[in-house]
């Protein structure tokens, strides 16, 4: 029996990276799939990937920083397939760099609208959905800098530092009803946000930061939220887990 067999999950932000190797993985160990990202082209070339392989997924176009597209999204789930078992909110943006005293209004309001706004406009209406179904599972895509900070990012940081908090309080709070709350920290992940962000000598300089010796792949912190997703984690909830090449343990 496949690990996610009959169940329906939710993953924004999987028209690439992160989320398209998660999508990928799912529909792999037998979950049905509503793909979703504001890039309308990358998503509905995932579903379509996912369907030739003998998947299931449909496509529907969200932005997480909307609470109505959230909404609508979970409503989609619902509508399409009945129920929602799993959502991953990991849709994510890096924002602008620079100095706190420096940086940009519009852009604090717009890492922290889609980072940290979107995980919570999302769970708002995943939760109740989960609820009525009798349970589910939620992994929010937190960073390592949501345990640690950097310079020049203090919005990123801060955003992500709220996911985890934001995990753990509702955790707590829906434990009892039987669904569980995780949050990952990736490190830095070969995906289009990084290298889209950096030219090839920032990157050899993030490498090196990693213990492990290089930078981390999509496919690799989609096995850990497979891992969070399914019953084998069936005692796993309110954590926060790294994937990181041994950056934190520095």
């Amino acid at each position: 029996m496949k690990a996610l067999d009959k169940k329906v999950a939710i993953i924004t932000g999987s028209g690439s990276g992160i989320g398209k190797a998660a999508a990928l993985l799912f529909a792999k160990e037998g979950a049905t799939v509503i793909v979703s990202d504001i890039q309308e082209e990358n998503g509905r070339a995932v579903a379509e990937e996912i369907k030739s392989n003998g998947g299931n997924a449909i496509f529907f176009r969200a932005d997480t920083s909307q609470p109505a597209d959230n909404e609508a999204l979970v409503k989609a789930a619902i509508d399409n397939f009945g129920k929602l078992d799993i959502a991953v909110n990991n849709a994510g943006i890096g924002g602008p760099m620079g100095l706190t005293g420096e940086y940009p209004i519009d852009g604090w309001q717009k890492v922290i609208e889609v980072n940290l706004s979107g995980v919570f406009y999302g769970m708002h209406y995943q939760l109740p959905a989960m609820e009525k179904n009798g349970g589910g599972v939620i992994v929010n895509i937190a960073s390592i800098l949501g345990m640690v900070g950097t310079r020049f990012s203090p919005a990123y940081v801060a955003a992500k530092h709220g996911v985890v908090g934001l995990t753990k309080a509702t955790a707590l709070e829906y434990a009892p009803k039987n669904i569980r709350v995780n949050s990952i920290g990736p490190g830095y992940i070969m995906t289009p946000l990084l290298t889209t962000n950096l030219n090839q000598e920032m990157l050899k300089m993030v490498e090196a930061l990693h213990p492990i010796g290089r930078l981390g792949e999509a496919e690799e912190v989609a096995e850990l939220i497979l891992w969070l997703s399914s019953s084998k984690s069936s005692f796993v909830t309110g954590s926060y887990y790294p994937v990181d090449g041994g950056y934190l343990a520095q």
